[in-house]
């Protein structure tokens, strides 16, 4: 049954500073819809809208999740990296989905670090899904991350990590 299900089409952002480490924000407990560990952490994503560019969406859900529009394009993942919820989280989208795959765009942050605000996203027109944000080194996002969602940060980190580094440079 649960093999039928679609996966819900999404953007992941990996947002990087000078220094080549990308912006993570620390997910905030929402009631009964997510069970989360300590591995709350991750990078910007949400959905695609119909008809909206992968890459418009990734501009969108960045502002949406982090109040952040002075960007620099860098790069795009070639492939679309999917994952599967357990099924205890299904009930998020009404048990329509099995997991979410992903476009996955890099960044560059050109702004000052006061543009980042999770509190107050979109300029506190969208409700905040972070409780605060860190910079972390892309080697370590897949031990931040939940467990399955590990396989696709562990992808992400490695092809975006090269290009961060020379990035900031």
């Amino acid at each position: 049954m649960s093999h039928d299900l679609l996966y819900r089409p999404c953007v992941g952002v990996a947002l990087v500073n000078r220094d080549g480490h990308a912006l993570i924000g620390h997910r905030k407990r929402k009631r009964g819809n997510e069970v989360l560990d300590a591995r709350a952490w991750q990078m910007p994503q949400g959905g695609i809208d119909d008809g909206e560019e992968p890459l418009k969406a990734a501009r969108r859900e960045l502002w949406e999740e982090t109040n952040v529009r002075s960007v620099e394009f860098l790069a795009e993942m070639p492939e679309w990296l999917s994952y599967d919820l357990p099924v205890s989280a299904r009930s998020r989208w009404s048990g329509r989905y099995r997991g979410q795959t992903q476009k996955w765009f890099l960044f560059r942050f050109t702004g000052d670090e006061r543009e980042i605000d999770v509190q107050r996203p979109a300029g506190g027109a969208h409700e905040a899904e972070f409780d605060q944000w860190r910079w972390e080194r892309f080697e370590r996002l897949p031990d931040v991350v939940v467990p399955f969602k590990r396989e696709v940060y562990a992808a992400v980190a490695a092809a975006f990590a090269p290009l961060a580094r020379s990035a900031g440079r």
